[in-house]
């Protein structure tokens, strides 16, 4: 199993002082942060009257605008920090490789190693994490690996820590991390429905609760949510996955109220069917045949499961590639998307076209 990281605790002064919890002290400072701010936001919108009596149309704070238009507002991270999870591999690593292409430094947090026997997948290694960190670096950026396990939250704290004394702050926060298995409802014992849903879903919880406090300290900070189209719609043999990626949904537009008043952004990326450790294996390839013929005969090889699939799809691909995700999370993190918040962005071949 992965070492586990835990963070020192912080005494008071003295017998008589009791302790503060550091992540009480940094909400406190992010809530008197945010108080300041909204409160300039006023006055902005006070003082926006002429002397002659007139009154000048208000322009909102920095952080609340995508400013003027130039060149690469969409796409020019330069002088961020971002943090992905899950990032040894698939759409992790695309989005915290996308993010160095386009100027920013990276963390790259994944468990590499074991999650779940409920996980379909072959469990990403120490040497995938390392070759995600190379391919930062390729670029010029400056990238660092931590092993964690998004279902302590100890550990991701420990790593938020971490993060903030090595690089100064954190701008981006990528909750990517996700397990998957199959299995039919009332075939399942408890592991079977409760991995995916800590994993996924509390995971990416504890995601925020650890790293968020770390942020709000300043304006313009970017969440994003990986979620699934498995979310929009019900899977059969894949409720516990659906369910956890349907719950994303909620917590980002949760998230994005309750952060809002700092300045952040929170947005859901939803891409379809990607060609990952969680799609290119027997499990799946087989849920994938059953839902375009409603039978399966044997092993599935990905060559026919690619061919039978993209007939049946708007663009004719079987599946996406991760780096078809990445893009739309540069947008996300960029200054250009500071009025948009809440939302759920499909990437999907045009699955989207196809639902209501």
């Amino acid at each position: 199993m992965p070492h586990s990281r835990t963070s020192k605790a912080i005494l008071g002064d003295g017998p008589e002082t009791s302790p503060v919890h550091p992540r009480r002290a940094l909400l406190a400072a992010g809530l008197a942060g945010g108080a300041a701010f909204l409160s300039s936001a006023g006055g902005a919108r006070a003082a926006a009257v002429n002397d002659d009596g007139s009154h000048a149309a208000p322009s909102a704070p920095a952080a609340f605008s995508a400013g003027a238009i130039r060149a690469g507002r969409g796409s020019q991270l330069q002088g961020r920090v971002a943090v992905v999870t899950g990032a040894a591999r698939g759409i992790g690593r695309a989005i915290a490789v996308e993010y160095a292409a386009n100027g920013a430094d990276v963390v790259a947090l994944d468990i590499a190693g074991p999650i779940s026997h409920v996980a379909d997948a072959v469990p990403a290694s120490h040497e995938e994490l390392d070759e995600t960190v190379r391919q930062i670096q390729s670029f010029g950026r400056r990238a660092m690996a931590i092993r964690a396990d998004i279902r302590q939250i100890a550990q991701l704290r420990a790593a938020a820590d971490e993060v903030v004394k090595a690089f100064g702050h954190i701008d981006i926060l990528v909750a990517n991390a996700a397990i998957q298995g199959w299995k039919a409802l009332l075939d399942m014992d408890d592991a079977d429905w409760d991995d995916q849903i800590e994993n996924n879903l509390n995971g990416t919880a504890r995601t925020l609760r650890a790293f968020v406090p770390h942020m709000i300290t300043r304006q313009g900070g970017r969440v994003l949510i990986v979620s699934s189209m498995q979310g929009r719609h019900g899977t059969k043999g894949g409720a516990s996955y659906s369910a956890s990626k349907w719950g994303l949904i909620g917590l980002m537009k949760s998230a994005a109220m309750e952060f809002a008043p700092y300045g952040m952004t929170v947005n859901a990326i939803i891409p379809g069917l990607v060609g990952t450790a969680l799609t290119l294996n027997q499990q799946r390839l087989a849920a994938l045949e059953q839902q375009v013929h409603h039978k399966v005969h044997g092993e599935i090889s990905p060559a026919q499961a690619w061919k039978d699939r993209a007939r049946t799809e708007v663009q004719p691909v079987g599946w996406l590639q991760p780096e078809d995700i990445s893009p739309v999370a540069v947008f996300l993190a960029s200054d250009a998307s500071a009025l948009t918040t809440g939302a759920e962005f499909e990437v999907n071949g045009g699955d989207s076209a196809l639902m209501t």
